[in-house]
């Protein structure tokens, strides 16, 4: 079968396209044959190797050696033990476990799967597992008359969070770049903010949620811009900056009334498929900026990881 594979950590020009053994599934795993995978943002980190958190398991050389882990497709075959999922089943989730997407054949546990909803095509049921159970998680403390703040807010994770607190009834400011902001506000965004001009952190109305997508400024900062029992929360970033929030924020979060610390993301359907249902009924809507192919795979990375995706970016099967 054909798969995108890499050896190094690097740019994208360490790709390559590669006829590979079939898998076999082992126990409580299901072949999927693949028909879409969106790409997140950890696909960009684990082909860079960086930050350092994208090496735990392979230190020197990439631990799985096809990337893409948001999957959708239909099951070819199932390991011992499978009882949830039958040959010729319809199925997405986020595989982030073995990864294995960016292939025409990927293994996954049966654990990381759910049933795709007929109401969704398979693009846009690979865009919503890893987004969409952070967008979810991120979320969960909005509330009716509450100021939310997003960081990154134009990207796949950014674009749910932006609808799922506006659903809650919150104000919702997105952060992300000038070639965003009509991004942002088209999917419901009250305000937005180039953060190349305008310091977020320096507000005269702090907010009382900061999800923040892409941490790398100081921990003082986010402090300065949260409201008495505000909450920030973040997901990626440097390590020093996730390690700061860790320590030295969470304890001047605790000494000011405020919570800072780093969400902790829930994995399995039971964070992502509330989610889909949303957006199988219309009530969420899934934003696919471009579709790539197999042999494309270097270019969607890129897309990705430098900042210019609008939502998600799927690879589909040719």
């Amino acid at each position: 079968m054909r798969a995108v594979v890499y050896d190094r950590y690097g740019s994208p020009d360490v790709l390559r396209v590669e006829d590979v053994p079939m898998p076999v599934p082992g126990p409580g795993q299901v072949r999927v044959k693949v028909a879409a995978t969106s790409i997140n943002l950890s696909d960009w980190e684990g082909l860079r190797g960086s930050p350092a958190y994208a090496r735990i398991g392979g230190l020197r050389r990439p631990a799985r050696r096809i990337l893409g882990s948001d999957i959708a497709g239909v099951v070819e075959e199932v390991g011992e033990g499978v009882t949830e999922f039958r040959l010729g089943d319809e199925v997405y989730g986020d595989n982030l476990a073995l990864m294995g997407g960016f292939a025409e054949q990927a293994l996954a546990p049966e654990s990381a799967l759910a049933h795709k909803p007929a109401e969704l095509t398979f693009a846009e049921a690979s865009t919503i597992p890893q987004a969409g159970a952070i967008a979810l998680q991120g979320t969960r403390k909005a509330g009716a008359g509450s100021r939310v703040l997003i960081n990154g807010a134009g990207g796949g994770s950014g674009a749910f969070a932006i609808q799922l607190a506006k659903r809650l009834g919150a104000h919702v400011t997105g952060v992300d770049n000038a070639a965003k902001q009509d991004f942002m506000r088209s999917v419901g965004a009250d305000d937005v903010i180039d953060y190349r001009r305008d310091d977020f952190t320096r507000t005269a109305q702090p907010y009382d949620l900061i999800l923040d997508l892409v941490a790398h400024r100081s921990v003082f900062t986010y402090r300065r811009a949260l409201a008495p029992s505000g909450t920030y929360r973040c997901v990626g970033g440097s390590v020093r900056s996730l390690l700061r929030v860790l320590t030295i924020g969470w304890a001047a979060g605790r000494l000011t009334g405020r919570s800072m610390g780093v969400l902790v993301v829930k994995q399995g359907p039971a964070h992502f498929t509330p989610l889909a249902e949303l957006c199988a009924t219309g009530d969420v809507k899934i934003h696919i900026d471009r579709t790539f192919n197999l042999d494309e795979v270097p270019a969607a990375l890129a897309h990705v990881g430098e900042g210019r995706s609008l939502g998600k970016v799927v690879v589909v099967s040719s």
